[in-house]
């Protein structure tokens, strides 16, 4: 090899190590990077065979793209399961459980055994006043756990408008990052940097909702939901939705009073197995505002027109007028059956018990419609209300079964069905938290290894001072060479 071959073949390998070491010093400082490819310098020999020598071939970006597509879709099923999850333990909270001081179901026993109390002693006037401020008590506790249910249903609506636009911001930048990739590529500069923040944005992006990726010829991305629709392929599409800023029991999608989701204009499916967006925390908030809520105010409803048809029933109190309403009410009036959605929010007790709307305690005992107080000891009224609380009936309405049984054993069938479904989503939430971290270690694993970048430095400066030591060399060789 002559003189200048040698110096050309020194000077490429400098070239390359330096190269080298920038890539290195990359990776170490970006170890915690999220969405940091590791990167490998490719390198190869020079094709001419005089000079010989070392040249760059290309950076790659070291991803597992198989790890990465499983890791995303943990992600979205463990958004899924938390926005459920959310749901199920606020409901919690709101109806108590059945052992709860404060809850439904202890209200219920308290305006019960008030019942039992003031039969014992019908002629004491405080036993009557405490038995009608527990049936207040009572109907308040099912007046709030409506509005909270219609809270959480407005709640989620407006995290529904949040992520779509959150979802949009992210297709927009992945557009954004896929013509920089591409003119990038097209001009032969790396495209790793772009990579790595496309990679970021998609990460965001699978959080509310599963997607597919495939690349194009250009090097591009399209990403489709798992259900098959569309979100971007060379042009974004655009997600639409009007939040409703308050929701009401009787708004539903079905009665077409809330909004559905549109992609380019064209409603989507939401749920069911048919579901364009099945699997993300999107999917969730559907999921909660238009099933799981509605299903829970369907089933508190229930619970409150069986309270109120058990003082309905036209034997139980001879003083009411036919069809009039009984210790409880719709709001004031009579119940009608086909004005039971949303009942829990209206249940109220009867204005006839309630001096401060003209009306007096001891009709309890002596009967609604009653005009004057009757003898003070005739407990027979209270004796029969508290019986029509304990009486065997079947729910009219609501799907917690056909068994007859009383007004507290259907309250604490549906407390335990909403802890049962609290349970098994807090389950699905720690199975979805241990894959999702278990896919994330595992990722991690596969990123930045400091160590053998350390080691992969040590090689990279022994490279360095051969090539070096090679061109000093050269040069005592060519300064004997002049002397001579």
């Amino acid at each position: 090899m002559s003189i200048s071959g040698a110096l050309s073949n020194a000077l490429s390998g400098l070239t390359a190590s330096s190269r080298n070491a920038q890539v290195v010093a990359s990776n170490l400082a970006n170890v915690l990077t999220p969405g940091y490819g590791p990167r490998s310098l490719e390198l190869a020999s020079r094709g001419d065979a005089r000079m010989g020598g070392v040249s760059v071939a290309g950076l790659t970006r070291q991803v597992d793209a198989g790890l990465l597509s499983d890791r995303r879709a943990a992600d979205s099923a463990l958004a899924n399961a938390g926005a459920k999850a959310d749901f199920f333990n606020a409901l919690e909270r709101i109806t108590g459980t059945v052992d709860a001081p404060g809850s439904l179901f202890s209200r219920l026993s308290e305006f019960e055994a008030a019942l039992v109390t003031a039969a014992a002693k019908p002629e004491e006037s405080s036993r009557l006043r405490a038995a009608v401020m527990r049936a207040e008590d009572l109907a308040g506790a099912f007046n709030h756990a409506s509005r909270q249910i219609q809270a959480l249903r407005t709640d989620a609506e407006a995290k529904i408008g949040q992520a779509v636009r959150e979802v949009n911001a992210q297709l927009s930048n992945i557009e954004t990052l896929n013509a920089q990739i591409l003119d990038a590529r097209n001009a032969g500069h790396p495209t790793a940097g772009f990579e790595d923040q496309r990679q970021v944005a998609i990460d965001q992006l699978a959080e509310y909702m599963p997607v597919r990726l495939m690349t194009r010829e250009n090097g591009s991305l399209a990403i489709y939901s798992t259900g098959g629709a569309a979100l971007l392929d060379g042009r974004a599409s655009e997600l639409s939705f009007t939040s409703s800023n308050v929701i009401e029991p009787h708004m539903t999608i079905e009665a077409d009073l809330l909004d559905r989701l549109r992609i380019n204009g064209q409603e989507v499916q939401v749920s069911g197995d048919r579901s364009a967006i099945a699997g993300g925390r999107l999917a969730g908030l559907f999921e909660l505002r238009d099933v799981l809520a509605t299903d829970a105010q369907a089933q508190l409803d229930a619970i409150s027109r069986d309270l109120v048809s058990r003082f309905q029933d036209a034997g139980l109190d001879a003083t009411r007028a036919p069809g009039a309403a009984g210790v409880f009410t719709d709001a004031g009036s009579a119940f009608d059956t086909a004005e039971e959605t949303g009942l829990s929010g209206r249940l109220s007790v009867n204005s006839a018990l309630l001096p401060e709307e003209g009306g007096a305690h001891w009709r309890l005992r002596d009967g609604l419609g009653a005009t004057a107080p009757g003898p003070a000891g005739d407990a027979a009224l209270l004796q029969d209300l508290s019986a029509a609380l304990s009486a065997p009936a079947s729910l009219a309405s609501g799907d917690l079964g056909a068994t007859a049984r009383s007004a507290a054993d259907h309250l604490s069938t549906l407390l335990s069905r909403f802890g049962q479904d609290r349970l098994s989503l807090d389950q699905s939430v720690a199975f979805a938290t241990s894959r999702q971290a278990s896919l994330a270690q595992l990722e991690l694993s596969q990123g930045v290894d400091s160590d053998a970048e350390m080691q992969k430095l040590l090689l990279i400066e022994q490279a360095y001072s051969a090539n070096a030591r090679m061109i000093e060399v050269i040069d005592e060789m060519i300064e004997r060479l002049l002397r001579i």
